[in-house]
């Protein structure tokens, strides 16, 4: 399978970003879901892969203050809690969309 790439990278609302992919898919991630996948070493830990951020630690009102390309492979995202470390490659953002075509069983 191709790595996948986006067409358009929006933020239709206050509450998600929403990717279309270039096969046509379409992903909305809710921002604190986005905020909460975070893959940064200091949202997982580097040994044991274990997630350190806490749903605790992340407000319902968190969105995306910016957002920029990292290369062809990646989106960086920085929030409005301040954190902009997180660097998601766009086969972990499609491999964790969370629609019910992807996810059936956990949606």
């Amino acid at each position: 399978m191709a790595t996948p790439s986006p067409k358009h990278i929006e933020a239709p609302d206050s509450r998600s970003v929403r990717i279309v992919w270039r096969d046509g898919h379409e992903s909305l991630y809710g921002n604190q879901y986005l905020r909460l996948s975070c893959p940064c070493a200091a949202c997982v830990n580097e040994w044991t892969g274990e997630r350190t951020i806490r749903e605790s630690d992340v407000p319902m009102e968190i969105r995306p203050v910016s957002w920029h390309l990292v290369g062809n492979y990646a989106l960086s995202v920085g929030f409005s809690d301040g954190h902009d470390t997180g660097i998601y490659s766009f086969e972990f953002l499609r491999d964790h969309c969370p629609c019910p075509s992807c996810h059936p069983k956990t949606r």
